[in-house]
């Protein structure tokens, strides 16, 4: 299996549906990219969830990130703490390796499908047949026609996903896609903090 810098060779441009960029204190609701994403997406909108701060990210085990004192607190689910490995990981790679801050962009693939449906968020959940087949479709409608249906360690969905923020990607290059966030929001190492779709 690749790292993700070696993702990252040969590319112009990539989307990915993790977080870049992160506080150092705990702020309510995350940063300002994903609180403007919830607003988007309405009833969809949890499927934003709040970046870790920093000093959280850092945090080994569950029960420390539970028990964080202010103002660090993060009201983490252990689902969402499971991708701390993967978030050090790319977090890790964009701090020490600064030219790739040109072409990875945090991406979110619910705002992506919202885009293509004519910007009202597909509320069928992906975890469902017809939801997966009205995202198929819509990917497909715009010239991305997912070609594999199961990849190990990937569910459906996240095939679809990945697709998705494919098309981010594309729109990134060409210049037509769309930034939440300030575009000079960046955290203590330069990271940015944006979600684009």
């Amino acid at each position: 299996m690749k790292t993700h810098a070696e993702a990252c060779e040969g590319l112009s441009n990539l989307a990915g549906d993790k977080p870049l960029g992160f506080h150092d204190k705990q702020k309510r609701g995350g940063r300002a990219c994903e609180r403007e994403a919830r607003k988007l997406l309405g009833k969809k909108g949890s499927s934003v969830f709040s970046s870790p701060c920093r000093w959280a990210l850092a945090a080994t085990d569950y029960e420390t990130v539970r028990r964080m004192p202010p103002p660090h607190e993060v009201g983490l689910s252990k689902q969402a703490f499971g991708l701390f490995s993967k978030l050090n990981e790319v977090d890790c790679i964009l701090t020490q390796q600064p030219t790739l801050r040109s072409i990875v962009h945090e991406a979110h693939p619910e705002l992506a499908f919202r885009r293509m449906n004519g910007d009202v968020p597909v509320f069928a959940t992906k975890k469902k047949a017809d939801g997966r087949s009205q995202r198929r479709r819509l990917l497909a409608d715009h010239g991305f026609t997912p070609t594999v249906e199961r990849l190990p360690g990937a569910a459906r969905d996240d095939i679809l996903d990945a697709v998705a923020c494919c098309r981010t990607a594309l729109l990134i290059a060409q210049g037509k896609a769309t930034r939440l966030g300030p575009a000079n929001a960046r955290d203590r190492h330069g990271l940015p903090m944006n979600i684009w779709f």
